[in-house]
This record gives structure tokens, sequence and C-alpha cells, in this order.
């Protein structure tokens, strides 16, 4: 399914109350993102300056409505049986969104949410050898369903076939990043360098 943004989406804070069924539907979540902090660990304020750009690009200026839905959303995180597994490139923890409070304050909840024992963070850091190139950023929820957010649509994919393609590179991907200990020190090493 394609769902051309600028057509459909009329309220920001609509748009991510869309998310609500899937997400309660879902027990395991692979998520990938290239470039920015995934909306499941953003703080309030990165989350307002990435909605606050969305909604120049589509013409909405409900970004603090949609932000507080984000967060409201979040506490998914604390039900037991829901897993996360995601990973992130090292751009996104270098990606410079809002001041460097905003930073610094995104940076370690990072570093708190990725103790939580439902969730397994990997970064692939800039200089590894990689299994699979970078792409648009895709949730996969369980095995029945992938979404990929482009900058003009958001793509549904439900295919089996192609389910299993992205689960194939996210599994790559996977296997390029750094966990535990070394991906937190990558983290801390974005801190320092702001």
């Amino acid at each position: 399914m394609y769902l051309e943004l600028r057509r459909y989406v009329a309220s920001l804070k609509r748009f991510q109350d869309v998310f609500r069924e899937i997400w309660n539907d879902t027990t395991n979540f692979r998520i990938y993102e290239p470039g920015l902090i995934p909306g499941i660990f953003q703080t309030r304020e990165y989350a307002l300056e990435v909605l606050r750009m969305t909604g120049e690009r589509l013409h909405l200026a409900d970004y603090e409505a949609a932000a507080d839905a984000r967060m409201a959303r979040q506490e998914i995180l604390f039900r037991g049986a829901k897993r996360f597994v995601v990973v992130i490139e090292e751009q996104a923890l270098r990606t410079r969104v809002g001041d460097r409070a905003v930073m610094v304050g995104q940076l370690d909840k990072l570093l708190n949410v990725s103790s939580l024992s439902n969730v397994s963070l990997g970064i692939i850091p800039t200089g590894a050898e990689r299994l699979a190139w970078w792409s648009e950023g895709f949730w996969i929820y369980d095995v029945r369903q992938v979404m990929v957010e482009t900058r003009t649509a958001q793509l549904t994919i439900n295919q089996p076939a192609e389910v299993a393609v992205y689960a194939d590179v996210f599994d790559r991907l996977q296997r390029s990043s750094l966990r535990g200990k070394p991906a937190m020190e990558l983290i801390s090493s974005a801190i320092a360098a702001i």
C-alpha cells in the first residue's frame, strides 16, 4: 500500500495515532533508522524538532500535539511482552537535531532505554564492514508487515516474500552493528563531541 503523505495526512497527531493499533498487536519490533533516533526512543524535545520539520514540509502545524502522541505511545516500551531490536547508523548519533541540550538529552535517553531488558540496540559504526547498504528507515512488525516512510509517502509492505527480504536485510544490518558496551561507548563518544 502506498500512502502519499501530502495528500492523505491532514494532521501530524492523527498520523501518530494511526500506529497505535499495529503497535498494540505487535510483539517483536525490528527497527532500522539510518540518520535519526527512532521515535520510540525520542525525547519530547527531539521529537518536536523532527515533527516541526516534517510539519513544515507537509504544511501542518500540529507538531506539538504529535510530539505528545509520540511520547504517549512510548509507554509500550514498558510492556514486558514487547521486544525491540533496533539498529541505527552512527550518523544518527551525530545528526544535529535541535541545540546541544536537545542532543545531549536525547543521547542520554538512548543510553537509558538501551539498558531495558526488552531492548537490543545495535549501532553500525561509520567505518564498519557492511553486510548491507543503508537505506530509508524501516520497521518490521512481527513477520507480517514492514513500514517504510520516505519523504513523500508511507509504504506498507505485507507480501510475505517482500517482508522476508526486509528481514534478511535487517539481519545483515544487525550483524554489521556493535551492541552492548561498544555501542554505549559510541553514544558516550557522541555526547563528548557535543
